[in-house]
Order: C-alpha cells, then sequence, then structure tokens
C-alpha cells in the first residue's frame, strides 16, 4: 500500500487538563505533549492515509465541472482535430532477432566491410574473419562434452525455420565454434547476422562451467 504522511497542526484552548473533548488514546495522537492551564494547545501528528484512497486512480480521467467551466481546453496548444495513429515498425527498425531469413540470389554482391562491421556490434559473442571472404564465428566454452551435443541441439531448433545453416564443429572437450557465411556468394548476406541474433537467444546458462564461489 501506497501512503501519504499528512501532518495536522490543532491549536485549541484548554482551559483545564481534564478536558473531554481530548482524547489521548486516539491513534492520531501519538507524540508526548503539556498541558498549559489558559493557553492555546499545540498538536502535530503524522497520519498515514491510503494514496490511492487520497488521491483516486491513477491515470485517465473526465475533467471536472470546475475545469470544464473554466474551458481550459481552449488555454491549451493543440489542434483538436489531430489524427494519432499506431504505426507498425519497419524492417529496419526491428532487432535482427526478429527479423526472418529471404533469399539470395547467386547474382547478389557480399555485404561490404563497413556494414559488416557495423553489423557485428548487434550480436553477442561474434567477430568477424577474413577466410576467402567474410564469415562470422562464435566460441562456446561449456561444462563438458554432452553440454556441447545439447547447445548443438538448440541451434538446430532455432535455425531450422529459417534454412540458413551454421557450420558447427564440436571440439573435445568442451567447446562448440560455428561459423557463418552465405556460400552462394561467397561472403557475408544479412541473412547471417539474423541467424546470429538468434542463435543469441538461446539459453546457456545451464550449459556453461558452473562460476567457483569461494568462501
Amino acid at each position: 500500500m501506497t501512503t501519504l504522511n499528512l501532518v495536522f497542526s490543532m491549536h485549541h484552548p484548554i482551559t483545564t487538563t481534564t478536558s473531554p473533548f481530548l482524547n489521548t488514546s486516539s491513534p492520531l495522537f501519538h507524540a508526548p505533549f503539556t498541558l498549559t492551564p489558559n493557553k492555546p494547545l499545540s498538536l502535530t501528528t503524522t497520519r498515514a492515509i491510503d494514496a490511492n484512497d487520497f488521491l483516486g486512480d491513477f491515470g485517465a480521467r473526465d475533467p471536472f465541472p470546475a475545469e470544464l467551466e473554466s474551458k481550459f481546453g481552449e488555454k491549451v496548444l493543440g489542434n483538436k482535430d489531430t489524427e494519432h495513429k499506431i504505426l507498425i515498425p519497419n524492417i529496419s527498425a526491428l532487432s535482427l532477432s526478429q527479423q526472418q531469413c529471404s533469399p539470395i540470389s547467386p547474382l547478389q554482391t557480399p555485404m561490404s566491410h563497413d556494414d559488416a562491421h557495423k553489423l557485428i556490434r548487434k550480436v553477442v559473442g561474434w567477430r568477424l574473419l577474413q577466410e576467402g571472404g567474410l564469415k562470422l564465428q562464435c566460441l562456446w566454452k561449456l561444462r563438458d562434452y554432452k553440454s556441447g551435443v545439447e547447445l548443438i541441439n538448440r541451434i538446430f531448433k532455432i535455425v531450422e525455420a529459417e534454412g540458413h545453416f551454421p557450420n558447427i564443429h564440436l571440439e573435445q572437450p568442451n567447446q562448440v565454434r560455428a561459423e557463418l557465411w552465405t556460400a552462394s556468394i561467397g561472403g557475408l548476406s544479412m541473412n547471417d547476422f539474423i541467424v546470429a541474433a538468434k542463435i543469441d537467444q538461446i539459453k546457456t546458462s545451464d550449459l556453461v562451467p558452473r562460476k567457483r564461489v569461494w568462501a
């Protein structure tokens, strides 16, 4: 429960210390005080109030009658006929992992070095290789050989729907190496980065070596 702390200051002339108007057992009066005959009594108390009860629900609401009478809507900037639209993001605005692979023509030119260096920042753990053309490579250090097999199975489930497969090497005792490139054009295409981003989404925390905790 969200609370507001409100402070009340009360001044009440009391001529006797046995005033029937003062209820000292009330939860509002929690601080010690002193009564002096023929002098005003000043009390300061704090009470917790539910913010929802005090302010009502947060969010949009209808204007109050007094607000309508003030014609506040005529004193603000804007156009009452403004049209509001919900725009669907285009492909360039979507993250790589949300995009889908598209067919690649053998006549298409490979991705340039500049474009590849810009996109490599969008995939985690991958690096660029120059081996007869640009390639993407990623290495995983895993807990054991069995964990390596499990990672390969998880990668296959992700990339099968895209139809664009990496070259995967299970290297003993506990390393997996994946390489991506588009062989039909002899270099990198957007498909390689899309698949790399999708592979980044694979959970591997249960496959990597456990960190040793020192007492």
